[in-house]
């Protein structure tokens, strides 16, 4: 994982997922200039055009919470509570706890 945050072009990962990062990041930083042949070096990568659409809506989602957090003062949880968050989570998964009983 670090080593895919530090540059995901050398990271120890299977290159069509390379290509879906690189593809991701064009999205992220320079939308506006995406072209079909783009998205289509994503398909021969092997990736559906589902996936590509789940890609691209995980990515443009973070970027609207991300401005929406920062424009209106949420701030970040402790170190502690993203452990306890993580904890539930893989307990339960998102239901409350008394609906995944």
């Amino acid at each position: 994982m670090e080593a895919v945050l530090e540059n995901p072009r050398t990271a120890p990962i299977p290159e069509r997922e390379k290509v879906l990062l690189a593809y991701i990041e064009r999205v992220n930083g320079g939308s506006h200039s995406l072209r079909s042949e783009d998205v289509e070096a994503v398909r021969a990568a092997g990736w559906s055009d589902e996936a590509i659409y789940d890609a691209v809506s995980v990515c443009a989602l973070f970027n609207f919470y991300n401005r929406w957090c920062d424009g209106s003062g949420v701030r970040p949880m402790d170190a502690k509570d993203y452990a306890a968050a993580g904890k539930r989570l893989a307990a339960h998964g998102y239901l409350p706890p008394a609906a995944s009983k």
